[in-house]
């Protein structure tokens, strides 16, 4: 990477990463399989289901933190599974208890369990009883520039539209509303939810992303922890790609790639 590129971090909450590329622990084979392939992504943020991952709980089960410990990674817990503000909120104050009074978490209050897209609404709500508890909020949001500036309003350090639905791989489906909230926002911006592949993840940052959140796209993929360092590689691909700014697009004017003055014989 670049000295340019490698001085580009992403800061949220007040702390800066290298990586741009936050990633899921949820869906692997087995705890083994997770610890490879986020090491394989070169992820610094990992995202936990508190309703659904061990991190202590249980302790008579095996601990997510004992193959990915909190000393090498900053741990995001969610509130996938949960449909209304009281249990999103509910969930993330007894993460806040297990963490020892961790602060960065991931709000996500969902519509419908077929599709998975955000109840805007009980976000809303959720997300300002979170900011007025003290929480660093980042949250799943709708791909309405409206309501991605309300959330940042509140008070939320990070907003993270979906591309398309959770675990649909379909990719980024509408990029001139994620364009509309990247313009407006004083805040990171990161594409959470319908990556499938690396040149989604690649799309999402040229669009001017600060980052992405994947899950499926990794532990679905045939071969979780090869799809792991290909998306780490789209990330900082598309990063660089969008830094440097792209030819401009020209309709119907053919330009040579090479100069056509002085050629010899001329």
């Amino acid at each position: 990477m670049s000295n340019s590129s490698t001085r580009d971090s992403l800061t949220i909450a007040g702390k800066a990463y290298h990586s741009r590329l936050i990633v899921g622990t949820g869906k692997y084979k087995d705890f083994a399989e997770t610890q490879a392939a986020v090491e394989a992504s070169g992820a610094e943020i990992i995202t936990v289901a508190i309703r659904r991952m061990n991190i202590g709980q249980d302790p008579k089960q095996p601990s997510l933190l004992d193959v990915l410990p909190m000393s090498k990674y900053t741990l995001l817990p969610n509130t996938a599974g949960c449909y209304t503000a009281d249990e999103a909120v509910r969930t993330l104050r007894l993460a806040r208890e297990l963490l020892d009074g961790h602060k960065l978490v991931k709000l996500e209050v969902l519509g419908d369990p077929h599709t998975l897209f955000p109840n805007m609404p009980e976000t809303l709500k959720a997300a300002e009883t979170l900011v007025k508890e003290g929480f660093d909020v980042m949250v799943y949001c709708a791909d309405d520039p409206i309501q991605a500036k309300m959330l940042e309003d509140i008070g939320c350090c990070a907003v993270m539209p979906l591309a398309s639905l959770i675990g649909s791989g379909m990719g980024i489906l509408n990029p001139w509303n994620l364009r509309l909230i990247i313009d407006q926002a004083k805040v990171p911006v990161l594409v959470d939810a319908g990556v499938g592949t690396a040149s989604d993840a690649a799309i999402a940052l040229e669009l001017g992303c600060d980052g992405v959140l994947m899950n499926s796209a990794i532990a679905h993929a045939q071969n979780p922890v090869l799809m792991a360092g290909a998306m780490q590689k789209a990330v900082q691909a598309g990063r660089e790609a969008f830094l440097a700014g792209r030819m401009p697009k020209k309709l119907y004017s053919a330009i040579p790639s090479s100069p056509t003055d002085g050629l010899i014989g001329k």
